[in-house]
């Protein structure tokens, strides 16, 4: 379990300390810069599949936390995706997470436990909904895939989500239209190239290495999506958070599209709790914002986080480190 980080109690002590060597006149000199605390303790970071962009851009975050403060150990955790990731910090066993909007908005629609306690630290990156076929299949639309084998996402991920609401979009059961495969992004690609799925939505930054890599491979087409936009609007919250979206031809380079790829996209949030101190959540939400360069190198999803729409975590609350955080950035 990750331990508390508030350093109320610790902030009591060292005013003791103080006041003692003041009162026989030396001077105390600080090891870190004055006004703030020295964070320590353990956090936990539940990320996602392990060849997902989670799991990449929260091993690097690691990295650059170890530097920024490097009294805390981040530790993180891989999972299904958006909707474990909501369930873990909601019940308290992470601290930060990674979820789309779309994710959290039924979350909270669906009254589960802890759902008033999360609170946004940034917007990050979108997601891009894929829909990924061999290349010479005969599937061109999401109709197509009735009859099919489909691999729809893990239960607890944001892609089982989305795709269960693209297929309805397309006027097409879930459970009766097609032969729902419950893998992640881990085991889809394979599956696709052995001959063992017809198609698997994915929902993710641009480029995904696991898409990518397939297509390095094995002869792949994305299917436009862009049809489905206006279905999945109206069907009102909390799907109003998809926004059309293209990708471009070159996200995947050796995919056989000869166009950018209408498609749909979905906000990515870094999610906390009210249990999570405001020092330790502001020194976060600053490492984030600085780093997004340097991890951009690596996951380029990474290098569209911006610190003028960061601050927008609808449907989430602002968490008040965050806030102070923006304040203190501000023009």
């Amino acid at each position: 379990m990750p331990l508390a980080l508030d350093p109320v109690g610790r902030r009591r002590a060292l005013r003791g300390l103080v006041a003692v060597l003041a009162g026989t006149g030396l001077l105390l000199w600080w090891l870190w810069p004055f006004g703030q605390q020295e964070l320590r303790g353990t956090l936990v970071f539940s990320t996602g599949v392990r060849s997902g962009v989670y799991q990449r851009y929260g091993e690097l975050l690691q990295q650059e936390l170890a530097t920024d403060v490097p009294g805390v150990d981040v530790r993180l955790v891989t999972s299904e995706g958006s909707q474990q990731n909501l369930e873990r910090v909601a019940n308290g066993q992470a601290d930060f997470t990674v979820a789309t909007a779309d994710a959290v908005a039924k979350y909270q629609r669906d009254g589960k436990p802890g759902a008033d306690r999360l609170r946004g630290v940034a917007r990050l990156y979108d997601d891009y909904v894929q829909l990924v076929v061999p290349a010479v299949s005969k599937i061109q639309s999401t109709k197509d895939l009735r009859g099919r084998r489909v691999a729809v996402g893990q239960p607890g991920s944001g892609v089982r989500l989305i795709s269960d609401r693209m297929l309805a979009a397309a006027k097409l059961d879930p459970e009766r239209d097609v032969t729902a495969v419950p893998i992640g992004i881990d085991t889809m690609p394979a599956e696709l190239e052995a001959g063992r799925i017809d198609a698997f939505f994915w929902s993710g930054g641009l480029p995904t290495s696991a898409v990518r890599g397939l297509s390095e491979r094995f002869e792949i087409r994305l299917v436009p999506l862009g049809d489905l936009v206006p279905e999945l609007q109206n069907a009102g919250s909390p799907t109003h958070y998809y926004r059309a979206a293209v990708m471009p031809q070159d996200a995947y380079a050796r995919a056989r599209n000869t166009s950018a790829v209408a498609t749909l996209a979905v906000p990515n949030l870094l999610v906390t709790t009210d249990r999570t101190g405001a020092e330790l959540t502001e020194r976060f939400t600053r490492t984030v914002i600085d780093s997004r360069d340097r991890i951009g190198h690596e996951v380029h999803a990474a290098q569209l986080v911006d610190l003028r729409t960061a601050i927008y975590t609808e449907p989430l609350d602002l968490h008040e480190g965050a806030r102070r955080y923006y304040r203190s950035v501000k023009p």
